[in-house]
């Protein structure tokens, strides 16, 4: 079997009868669909990546097949990427050097529930996990708006907020993410344990420094949510109202997104439902505190469209409000119109009103502005997730520039580098983990733009670079 990539010459024909008896993928067609994630949402992602493809794809269902694939890989040479569902936005699990991809989803056992914890293989889907915690009166802490097709171990290595970060802060706050499980990449591959803070190490760093297999996560008690939408004459308006509604201490909060009329617009299973050509208020709050959430939107001048149980949503043929919130908000305008991208881009602390309305004229006509509220560290922050109307990559970047000029900080969507997002470009810890679990460097080294720069080096010193800067 040739090489699909054009990238390798490994006879993949051979190595794919060695994984025997793991399941293999070898048909072009599908180990090119399987090479691809939601990076598409950037046009300059497509058009960098929509050529990248890897060679043959794994399923192993065991941790002890999953050993043996990463085996045959080592001792091979084969450049490896894993790969949950395939939701991530910026080509984590695009395979940049051809290779194996490895396919995490058959591994996908919920191992154990207990009190205020939940143990799950990494192929887990998001969506399984929370309906089986909702039978222990439980649920996860915090879960993308994709949780119906994205797996935990692809949300640990590439997520940082989602449903629930309002209340109980980002993935990385202390006490969220509480152990990995995380094999090396060597001949016989060894089973590595995280806890606490070490998992940090591991979190975010796009499979670049091991192979998660475990993930112990918090769960917190669940409650009867409602989901609730209320709109505003003015953008400000809405932030302004999320803002009070981020701070009482008398209604919790499991979602807080405000939302640009113009972008309502591209909500057709809405109309009826919301006023037309208003701003949008999405929030999810417990049953007991939807009229304390009637009583604070009216004293913000704003008006209650909607608020549905899961059952009056179900009854009405709604979608869930999570469809309106983080990335399915993006979502929901491309699919009537691929020229749309987005960015991400962080807010002056604390929140503040006047801000926004400062910076809205400045950012042009082709920038419509959506905000997620969530706690991080202990403080309530907002991140904005504009629909941009994209234009050319000059355009992008003064958009960017206006932002960053303006105090708003910009956590670039239109990379394919781990360091581009934020979170890995301050040490070199993580590729510091990458040394000693994958000597080779063969996970997803072509993601990290400081891995080329120190492979050479023992990891202590990789370490003490980072440690240096």
């Amino acid at each position: 079997m040739t090489s699909v990539s054009g990238k390798t010459s490994i006879d993949w024909q051979a190595f794919a009868k060695e994984l025997h008896p793991v399941e293999v993928i070898a048909e072009p067609v599908l180990v090119k669909k399987r090479s691809r994630d939601f990076f598409w949402y950037s046009p300059i992602l497509n058009a960098e990546l929509r050529r990248c493809f890897g060679d043959l794809v794994a399923r192993p269902e065991t941790t002890q097949e999953l050993r043996h694939v990463l085996s045959v890989a080592y001792s091979k040479g084969a450049p490896i990427v894993l790969r949950g569902g395939g939701t991530g936005n910026y080509g984590q699990a695009v395979p940049m050097e051809g290779g194996l991809i490895i396919e995490t989803t058959a591994m996908n056992r919920i191992l154990e529930i207990g009190d205020g914890f939940v143990r799950v293989e990494a192929g887990a889907l998001m969506a399984d996990i929370n309906a089986a915690l909702v039978k222990e009166g439980q649920e996860m802490a915090m879960f993308p708006s994709t949780q119906d097709i994205a797996t935990i171990g692809g949300f640990v290595a590439g997520g940082s907020a989602g449903i629930g970060s309002i209340a109980n802060g980002a993935l990385r706050d202390p006490g969220n993410l509480l152990a990995l499980k995380v094999l090396s990449v060597e001949d016989d591959p060894k089973e590595h344990v995280f806890e606490g803070s070490d998992t940090l190490q591991i979190h975010h760093a796009w499979g670049l420094n091991g192979v998660i297999t475990e993930v112990t996560l918090r769960t917190v008690p669940t409650r009867n949510w409602v989901g609730c939408m209320a709109s505003f004459d003015s953008y400000e308006a809405a932030y302004a109202a999320g803002i009070a509604l981020a701070n009482t201490t008398d209604i919790a909060r499991k979602l807080l997104t405000t939302i640009d009329a113009r972008i309502c617009a591209y909500f057709p299973k809405l109309n009826g439902h919301i006023r037309k050509d208003k701003h949008l208020l999405v929030s999810l709050l417990p049953m007991e505190h939807v009229s304390g959430f009637r009583s604070l939107i009216a004293s913000q001048g704003g008006h209650v469209d909607l608020t549905l149980t899961e059952e009056e949503r179900i009854a009405a043929k709604l979608p869930h409000v999570f469809d309106f919130s983080y990335n399915h908000t993006t979502l929901q305008v491309l699919k009537a119109d691929r020229s749309a991208t987005y960015q991400q881009v962080g807010c002056p602390t604390p929140p503040d009103p006047e801000a926004i309305a400062a910076l809205r004229p400045k950012l042009g006509d082709d920038v419509w502005m959506h905000h997620e509220f969530a706690r991080v560290g202990g403080q309530m922050v907002t991140f904005d997730l504009p629909i941009i109307w994209y234009s050319t990559p000059e355009r992008l970047a003064e958009i960017n520039a206006t932002y960053e000029s303006n105090g708003f900080p910009v956590y670039d969507a239109h990379t394919w580098r781990v360091e581009g997002g934020g979170l890995k470009n301050a040490d070199y810890s993580h590729l510091a983990m990458k040394k000693r679990l994958d000597p080779k460097g063969l996970l997803n080294s072509a993601k990290s733009a400081a891995w080329d720069k120190v492979k050479h080096l023992p990891a202590d010193e990789i370490e003490a670079l980072g440690s240096a800067k």
